[in-house]
């Protein structure tokens, strides 16, 4: 059974919507999908799927990731390409949290047939 909504905001339970990417059950199936359980790692705490799906060209070598920060909501803006028919895509989006949001246009490149996070431009 489901322990709380996913964080990504399609309104799903956690397990059956990002989750089973996070445990390496699936892989995302488009540029958005991946984008918003990118998202859901973030508020999970989950840097070992962050890097999993981090671009080899662009991945730091670590990542810490804040314990203290506190992300309230996602909502995607625009995307462009980044479905099973393309190899590139990009997600606009707002990533909320307590005291600010982060707006960003994400590219995000097929490698090996699986969708990884390339890297963003930071939006006003």
């Amino acid at each position: 059974m489901t322990k709380g909504l996913c964080p990504c905001g399609l309104g799903a339970g956690y397990e059956e919507c990002c989750g089973r990417f996070h445990r390496g059950e699936a892989a995302a199936p488009t540029a958005e999908a991946l984008m918003r359980s990118r998202y859901s790692a973030f508020v999970r705490g989950e840097a070992g799927y962050l890097l999993r799906t981090w671009h080899p060209r662009t991945r730091p070598a670590r990542l810490e990731l804040d314990p203290g920060m506190r992300w309230t909501g996602l909502e995607i803006l625009d995307t462009a390409d980044g479905s099973a028919f393309h190899s590139t895509g990009t997600v606009t989006f707002r990533a909320s949290y307590r005291g600010g949001s982060l707006h960003e246009r994400s590219r995000f490149e097929r490698v090996d047939g699986a969708w990884v996070y390339v890297d963003g431009d930071f939006l006003e």
